[in-house]
């Protein structure tokens, strides 16, 4: 005897108590995405910031001479040990940072160069939105021969949070550390 299809009704075996079971991964995945865009949402809006500022005996172009010469790097910088490529906006950098022992290859693209007063890039572990830093250094004159130099970055990503004692302690004393050996790169070639 054939079965009438349209009568037919699929579904999911009774609970023991005799309910029907629903299926929960649609709410489960629905959930999640929903933790997920509010966390970016959230990281978005509360970045991490990290800031080191040093002033130089020396006007914003010997600061930028030193700044803009990448293959000198491994020479005195104890943050970003190498560095190559062309600072030239859209480019992109490939930079070594040192980390205690440890080093980590990124490859930044370039933002801004703007010779005695900027160079800025934008790094990404992945894709965006997942570990996202904004790097800057803005020089400023104070008084004739002398500069107050900002270095900066900005993180925004879902996995920042997850790495910030790290950023604050590691990350941030490695600008401290470049800013001290850009400061006397740029003061040794005054004397």
């Amino acid at each position: 005897m054939p079965v009438d299809q349209s009568a037919v009704k699929t579904t999911l075996p009774a609970a023991p108590d005799g309910r029907r079971r629903r299926r929960r991964w649609p709410y489960v995945l629905l959930a999640v995405l929903a933790l997920l865009a509010g966390g970016v949402i959230w990281q978005r809006s509360h970045p991490v910031v990290l800031r080191a500022e040093v002033d130089i005996d020396a006007g914003p172009d010997q600061v930028w001479a030193v700044l803009a010469d990448l293959p000198a790097y491994q020479e005195w910088n104890p943050f970003i040990v190498r560095s190559s490529g062309r600072l030239q906006v859209g480019r992109k950098l490939t930079n070594v940072h040192r980390f205690g022992t440890r080093t980590m290859v990124f490859g930044p693209t370039v933002l801004a160069v703007e010779p005695g007063r900027e160079l800025r890039w934008i790094g990404r572990l992945g894709v965006p939105g997942i570990f996202d830093g904004e790097h800057s250094f803005v020089l400023t004159q104070t008084a004739p021969g002398r500069t107050h130099v900002v270095q900066q970055e900005t993180f925004r990503g879902i996995a920042v949070p997850f790495t910030t004692g790290w950023l604050r302690g590691d990350t941030l004393s490695g600008f401290k550390a470049l800013n001290s050996a850009l400061r006397d790169r740029v003061e040794s070639r005054q004397r």
